[in-house]
């Protein structure tokens, strides 16, 4: 059986020419993200690690997105060590007041999350950019340190699960259609298999609906590799 849309790219950025379900493998990072609440925590271990710069300052990305502008002393404090951080390192996508929005709606906007890419973010709903193509999960904040230092993450190979959706959606039900997906799935689905989205009420969806799709995934239990994708050309047995 040929590999899954997921796997390759975990091979591609691992440096391998094929990877199998259940083998562990260090990949490279293309985008590292975290927001307010969670990048403060990172940048603690970051420096308990004794790291004295980051991997690239351009796919290290900080949106302060939860709690501004700041509602109280501790989320100012939050946000002034990030943007302590972002100048300390130069980090190019960093985005404060006045320039912030959704996180998982700024980066697709930008163009900083695109086809292919492997990306981590220290927040659960970053399997949205599964809806561009792209292998995204959430991760700790201890996992987002040591990939903005490094630009690297370890990974066990997942399986897939294909979900297909016949019909057509009409709004607003799309993230409502992907919540019920989870309860109905939650004791179905076993942690470490993103689930790949076909039939023609996923693929014919546009991109918004398809981000509120993905988005909605990590209500699942265990988020991890709650990531999915919208492709019509994958088969049943995973091939392309």
């Amino acid at each position: 059986m040929g590999m899954t849309q997921t796997q390759k790219i975990l091979a591609a950025h691992a440096g391998l020419a094929e990877v199998k379900a259940g083998q562990l493998i260090n990949a490279k990072l293309d985008i590292v993200l975290g927001n307010d609440i969670t990048t403060p925590v990172a940048i603690n271990e970051f420096e308990k690690a004794g790291f004295n710069g980051v991997f690239d300052k351009e796919h290290i990305a900080i949106v302060l997105d939860h709690f501004v502008p700041n509602k109280d002393i501790k989320s100012a404090t939050q946000s002034k060590q990030c943007r302590e951080f972002a100048n300390k390192y130069d980090i190019l996508n960093f985005y404060d007041v006045g320039q912030m929005g959704i996180e998982h709606a700024l980066l697709p906007e930008k163009g900083i999350v695109t086809a292919g890419d492997c990306v981590i973010g220290a927040d659960s709903h970053t399997c949205t950019y599964g809806a561009l193509g792209a292998f995204s999960t959430g991760v700790g904040s201890t996992d987002m340190a040591a990939g903005m230092a490094k630009g690297m993450a370890w990974f066990k190979v997942p399986a897939a699960i294909k979900v297909e959706l016949k019909g057509q959606l009409h709004k607003p039900v799309t993230g409502t259609v992907s919540c019920s997906r989870c309860g109905v799935c939650k004791n179905a689905l076993p942690p470490f298999r993103p689930d790949c989205c076909g039939g023609p009420a996923f693929c014919n969806s546009k991109a918004d609906g398809r981000g509120t799709s993905r988005s909605c995934t990590d209500t699942d239990r265990d988020h991890r590799y709650r990531h999915s994708f919208c492709r019509p050309e994958i088969s049943d047995d995973g091939q392309r």
